[in-house]
C-alpha cells in the first residue's frame, strides 16, 4: 500500500515538471518572435482583388494627367480652330451653292432664247409651201415674153403680174429673214449631207466630183439650224 503511494506520487511529480517545462519553452519561444512574425502568425492571410485592370489604371491616370495639364490657354485654342474649320465649311457650302445658282441662270437663259428662236418652227415649216408657191408661178412665165420689146396689151398685164409676184416675194422673204428663216440655194456648191437632200446622181466630166449642179427645191434654215434640206442633183465623176 505504501509503495502505491509512493508511485503515484512520483508519477505525479515528473508530469508536473514535464508540463512546467513546456509552459517554459513556450514563453520562450514567443518572446523570441518579433511582433511582425508574431502578426503573421495570429492573423490569417487576407487576399484583396481588384475591380479595374492595370491597364484601364494606367488609362485613367494618364487622361488625368492630360486634363490637369490642359490650360485655359490650350482650351481656348482648341475652340478656335473648330470655329475656323466650321468656317471653312459654310464658306464652300456658300460658293458652291453660288456657283451652282449661276449655272442654273446660265442653262435657263440658253433655253429660253432657244424656245424663243424656234418658237415658230412649226408656224415657218407650213409658210415655206407658200414661198414655194410664189417661185413656181414666177417660174411659169417664160423669159422671152417678159424681155421681148414690142409688147401687146396682154404681155404688158403679163408682165406687170410678174414684177408684182416678184415685189411680193421678195418683201416675203425680207420678213421671214428678220424673224431667222432664210432661203439658201447650193448650186455650184460642195454637196453636204446635213444641209442637201441627194435626189438624184450622174456624172458631169466638165464638173467637178461631188458638187451640186441642180437645185430642184431651196432649202431653208431658222436661226442656223436647217428648216429644210434642199433637193439637188449631185455630180459623181468616181
Amino acid at each position: 500500500m505504501l509503495r502505491q503511494s509512493i508511485s503515484t506520487t512520483s508519477r505525479a511529480l515528473r508530469a508536473t515538471a514535464r508540463f512546467g517545462t513546456q509552459r517554459q519553452a513556450i514563453a520562450v519561444a514567443q518572446r523570441s518572435q518579433t511582433p511582425l512574425a508574431a502578426a503573421r502568425t495570429i492573423a490569417p492571410r487576407t487576399r484583396w482583388y481588384s475591380s479595374e485592370t492595370d491597364a484601364t489604371k494606367k488609362n485613367g491616370e494618364e487622361a488625368k494627367k492630360e486634363g490637369e495639364a490642359e490650360t485655359p490657354e490650350a482650351a481656348l485654342k482648341k475652340q478656335l480652330e473648330a470655329k475656323e474649320a466650321e468656317v471653312r465649311d459654310l464658306k464652300d457650302r456658300y460658293l458652291r451653292s453660288v456657283a451652282d445658282f449661276r449655272n442654273l441662270q446660265e442653262r435657263t437663259a440658253r433655253e429660253i432664247k432657244t424656245n424663243r428662236d424656234f418658237a415658230i418652227q412649226k408656224f415657218a415649216k407650213d409658210l415655206v409651201e407658200s414661198v414655194d408657191n410664189f417661185e413656181r408661178a414666177l417660174a411659169m412665165v417664160p423669159e422671152e415674153k417678159l424681155k421681148s420689146e414690142q409688147k401687146s396689151e396682154h404681155q404688158q398685164d403679163l408682165v406687170n403680174l410678174h414684177e408684182g409676184l416678184r415685189m411680193t416675194e421678195r418683201i416675203l422673204l425680207q420678213t421671214l429673214e428678220k424673224h431667222g428663216l432664210e432661203r439658201f440655194d447650193p448650186d455650184g456648191q460642195v454637196f453636204n449631207p446635213n444641209e442637201h437632200e441627194a435626189t438624184f446622181m450622174t456624172p458631169m466630166h466638165d464638173k467637178e466630183h461631188n458638187t451640186v449642179f441642180l437645185t430642184q427645191q431651196k432649202g431653208f434654215k431658222l436661226n442656223g439650224r436647217v428648216l429644210r434640206p434642199a433637193k439637188v442633183g449631185v455630180v459623181k465623176n468616181k
